[in-house]
């Protein structure tokens, strides 16, 4: 049987019940179903229409009852709504002659009467409004009942309501904000007196299939199973006076956490890289590696980015790119050689020095916070990843950005400032070491990167990806001309030459 949650809502009024609309909203996705059931007068026009409005973004949408059409579909900003009231359908086969299965198929099922339909998916929620005449006129109580995979959805929302009470943010006001390439989802939260905060929503990842090892490749390449890496790091970096987010409040066993909002702006404007504000961005990091940083925060110990976890980042680039990009077909022999060449480029990189590698440090994950002094003026988002690995990684992420041009003559003004920064801390900082160091990461980044966008694209339908690929072969080329990637470089020019044509992705 189906694992069921219920929750219960108590409506005072209109204004809570669109708010219920809302909560709904944010749980829907395509191809779900949600029934209705209540008395007459109950409201479920009324939520009905407050959640067809939500979906549409569209408040003064117009949504009349489908009593007598049966059946009315919405255009959504996410997918198709179907709303429909099958009260006066005699039997389930009535519903081919509605032309209901192509109505339903990827749409939000939005059903009264539901159980006219005939035998309903497990996967489901279901909301029952009922009447209180002792309440006044205007109260509902609303019933939600998730089953199937509903229940870990609704289970969910009962906890962030539980954590937003619980932390004094029970009175703010929740706007989505757009999610990343990962599961994880975020929302702007706005009390009455204008103070805000983010909600992070973090559920724990789910495990793939078996690559190596008999393990998935999210535990071999040191990924965040769950928020527990996120939640020490931004405690780490906060006690060493680095701009993360401070935690407001969390409840990891559900993977939420109430953080700080660090506003909306950036280190890049329309014409790309801000050099002040990338400048500041890389005394950071030399700040940072020239501490001397632990492994274990508290309960945490950071993962090492060991060779495994090195080398099955860098294969997304013949797993992902080389198929489906570059139209190369590789035989086992040419696969087996470009990993042994990488482990041999990497062997210097494992024996090298070690630092908190954040591992997604770039624009994206960089907020400018001209209020604050010195470095503090560079927040750091997205760092749940970070791996004991060198620090040349992190250097080579932030100047040869996967999502913004960093030009060839800003790349190396910025580098040599990091080499000068950390040579004044550390008169004994080998650059020469630094700069093969920069080469081999920037290159193990720009296969993984490729891999991953092209990844993206054909096995995750997001196509916008694709644009950053000339980019991303550009940075990987240059890198390659290194002479400690010599035989990568030879390897690359005979079974994919397609990465050095200007002309192609």
């Amino acid at each position: 049987m189906a694992e069921v949650v219920r929750f219960d809502y108590e409506l005072a009024d209109e204004a809570a019940t669109a708010a219920l609309a809302r909560r709904i909203a944010s749980l829907v996705e395509a191809g779900d179903l949600v029934t209705l059931s209540g008395d007459l007068g109950a409201g479920k026009t009324t939520l009905a229409r407050a959640l067809i409005r939500e979906l549409t973004g569209d408040p003064q949408h117009e949504v009349p009852s489908p009593t007598f059409t049966l059946m009315q579909v919405y255009e959504g900003k996410r997918f198709p709504i179907v709303h429909a009231d099958l009260y006066r359908i005699k039997s389930p086969d009535e519903l081919t002659e509605l032309g209901w299965e192509e109505a339903a198929e990827g749409a939000l099922l939005l059903v009264e009467w539901a159980d006219r339909a005939g035998e309903l998916p497990e996967t489901r929620l279901d909301v029952e409004l009922r009447l209180d005449a002792s309440q006044g006129d205007t109260h509902r109580t609303a019933v939600l009942i998730g089953s199937g995979d509903f229940a870990d959805r609704l289970m969910r929302a009962m906890s962030i309501d539980d954590l937003l009470t619980s932390s004094g943010w029970g009175d703010a006001t929740r706007t989505f904000m757009l999610g990343d390439a990962s599961t994880r989802a975020y929302e702007r939260l706005e009390k009455p007196n204008g103070r805000r905060a983010i909600l992070m929503i973090s559920p724990k990842r789910a495990d793939g299939p078996p690559v190596r090892f008999g393990k998935p490749y999210s535990a071999i390449a040191r990924l965040a199973e769950d928020i527990t890496p996120f939640l020490a790091m931004a405690k780490a970096l906060w006690d060493k006076h680095f701009s993360a987010p401070e935690i407001y409040a969390a409840a990891p066993e559900h993977g939420l956490a109430i953080l700080e909002d660090l506003g909306a702006q950036g280190v890049v404007d329309e014409n790309g890289p801000m050099p002040e504000r990338y400048g500041a961005a890389v005394s950071v990091l030399a700040a940072l590696h020239a501490r001397d940083l632990p492994e274990t925060i508290g309960d945490y110990t950071i993962p090492p980015y060991d060779i495994e976890a090195l080398l099955i980042e860098a294969e997304l680039l013949i797993d992902w790119y080389a198929p489906h990009i570059a139209r190369a077909h590789l035989s086992s022999g040419a696969r087996a050689t470009f990993v042994q060449l990488w482990r041999e480029a990497l062997a210097e990189i494992v024996a090298g020095p070690r630092t908190w590698t954040l591992r997604d440090y770039h624009s994206p994950n960089l907020i400018w916070l001209p209020q604050r002094d010195w470095l503090h003026k560079v927040g750091i988002l997205d760092f749940q990843d970070c791996v004991m690995g060198h620090p040349a990684y992190d250097v080579a992420s932030l100047l040869q950005d996967a999502r913004v041009t960093v030009s060839d003559t800003l790349e190396m003004r910025l580098l040599g400032q990091y080499l000068r920064q950390r040579r004044e801390t550390d008169p004994a900082f080998n650059i020469e070491s630094f700069a093969r160091a920069y080469a081999i990461m920037g290159a193990q980044r720009a296969t993984k990167v490729l891999g991953i966008f092209a990844r993206l694209d054909k096995r995750d339908h997001k196509p916008a990806y694709l644009e950053h690929i000339p980019r991303v072969k550009h940075y990987l080329v240059k890198d390659l001309s290194h002479p400690a990637l010599a035989s990568v470089k030879a390897w690359c020019e005979t079974n994919m030459p397609a990465l050095f044509a200007k002309d192609a992705a």
